[in-house]
């Protein structure tokens, strides 16, 4: 994948060659959760402001996509740090991949199901005997607990749920396939309504009001570099610079809206889109300084314990988190 850098670049030479400074730059990689879109806002940011310049680093954003994986990416040291779903993080270590949370930018999750109200659909109960589209790679857990939840089956029987393998578009709510499909608030839904279909002919359901909501877009490292002074040091440096960025995001929709398009090589995205997108997402960062809630963290580890005879974990995760980071990042 063609690799973005993303960091400003030091601009100041000295006598034929980068000055001092640019040298003890340190290189961070971070890695997506998906492709360049302002979901990520406050990274982009913070490369554009100069703020990874400021700590002294030299950042390169990887963006994401359908067939990039990040606990994979960083299982493979092709990045130092990632973007990643708690519940697939957890989901990870307990199958033996050392992923540490060490910052949650994101407090809120804006993730839901979005269903044609002509289906029928008008409470969870409803679910049974529907089919339901839903996101693989590691977006899956938060869905599957909570059908094994409300005692629905998912593998297509009577009385449970049919699951579609959701490709990551909406089609499959346009084309009548599925009763519901999932959504995200800031993106997808408005696919949904940009393709003319009236909110009044919808019926939305978000994990936070369902209670099964689980933590998103966290920040995530292996816990043996971690174990590094060095390595510590620079993800103190790199979640100060992103906070700081994300919080310039939050109070500053618009312009974020932009740098993220800049950044985009693709040309795919719209600055109406992302503009909006923006505006969706600071309501998710809001309220975060970058320090993970442990309340937050519970609620989540409850929520991926509690899937009945197949949960997403067995067993409460043990070193999954710290506060290391950002007690010092946001001294």
């Amino acid at each position: 994948m063609k690799k973005l850098l993303t960091a400003a670049l030091f601009t100041a030479l000295a006598a034929g060659g980068l000055t001092s400074a640019a040298q003890a730059a340190d290189d961070v990689t971070l890695q997506l959760k998906w492709v360049t879109q302002a979901q990520f806002a406050g990274y982009y940011v913070a490369a554009a402001k100069g703020y990874y310049t400021e700590e002294g680093l030299n950042v390169t954003i990887l963006p994401g996509g359908p067939d990039v994986a990040p606990t994979q990416v960083i299982a493979g040291g092709g990045a130092d740090v990632v973007v990643d779903w708690m519940p697939s993080a957890l989901a990870a270590r307990e199958k033996g991949l050392a992923l540490v949370n060490i910052a949650q930018p994101f407090k809120s999750s804006g993730m839901m199901l979005t269903c044609l109200k002509e289906s029928g659909v008008a409470t969870p109960a409803d679910f049974a005997d529907k089919t339901l589209g839903v996101w693989f790679g590691g977006n899956e857990y938060p869905f599957l607990n909570w059908m094994n939840k409300l005692g629905l089956k998912t593998d297509g029987s009577a009385g449970g749920v049919t699951v579609l393998k959701q490709g990551f578009n909406v089609d499959p709510l346009l084309q009548k396939q599925a009763a519901c499909i999932s959504t995200m608030t800031y993106n997808e839904y408005w696919q949904v309504i940009d393709a003319g279909v009236k909110p009044e002919d919808l019926v939305t359901f978000k994990y936070e009001d369902e209670g099964v909501a689980t933590l998103e877009d966290g920040l995530y490292v292996m816990e043996d570099k971690l174990a590094d002074p060095a390595f510590e040091d620079k993800m103190v440096r790199f979640v100060r610079a992103s906070m700081k960025g994300w919080k310039y995001a939050e109070g500053n929709t618009d312009e974020a809206a932009q740098i993220v398009l800049d950044n985009d090589a693709t040309g795919a995205q719209t600055i109406e889109h992302q503009k909006r997108m923006m505006a969706e997402i600071a309501k998710l960062t809001a309220g975060s300084n970058g320090a993970l809630d442990e309340a937050d963290y519970k609620r989540t580890v409850a929520a991926l314990m509690s899937g009945g005879s197949d949960p997403v974990i067995t067993k409460e995760p043990v070193g999954a988190w710290t506060h290391a980071v950002t007690d010092k990042a946001l001294q």
